[in-house]
């Protein structure tokens, strides 16, 4: 997720939320100890390259709008992530999958086959996920130009010999 956000969304240094596995990120082992077996630690060994912050609360998260001082939002499971993402941004959401060599995204409402070719659906999404997915090929052909050897040989130069 950190390596995506700074490659495809030009994010320079961005900033990480993780939710908890458990309710209440597991009551300090009270109903739950991943937290305190896994989850913690890792983010403690994330900290030392990154900004990532919690385990934070999956319910009371995105009820109080927290994930708006995120960059990104790591969530332990699908449903977790997604039920809150499909609530605030449904109709205008973008699935975007990070990690592959080349771009994918998807409308928020994915396939839709069931009402396809009926002149229902509404292409919000849609357009969405084409304009995302031109947007994050351009970033990553500028990071690969930032990123670039300005000194490595250009046809454009003369060599010298």
């Amino acid at each position: 997720m950190h390596a995506s956000l700074i490659k495809d969304f030009g994010i320079r240094k961005p900033k990480i939320a993780v939710l908890g596995l458990n309710p209440h990120t597991g009551e300090n082992g009270a109903i739950g100890d991943e937290e305190i077996k896994s989850i913690i630690p890792a983010i403690h060994k994330a900290k030392e390259t990154m900004m990532v912050y919690g385990p934070y609360s999956a319910d009371g998260f995105f009820g109080n709008n927290t994930q708006s001082q995120f960059d990104g939002v790591l969530a332990m499971y699908h449903d977790q992530g997604l039920i809150p993402f499909k609530t605030l941004a449904f109709g205008g959401g973008v699935n975007f999958t990070a990690g592959l060599n080349f771009v994918r995204t998807s409308p928020d409402h994915g396939t839709a086959y069931d009402i396809a070719g009926k002149q229902i659906a509404d292409e919000s999404s849609f357009r969405e996920a084409l304009y995302m997915a031109i947007d994050v090929y351009r970033k990553r052909q500028l990071l690969e130009e930032i990123s670039s050897n300005p000194l490595a040989f250009s046809p454009m130069k003369k060599e010298r010999g």
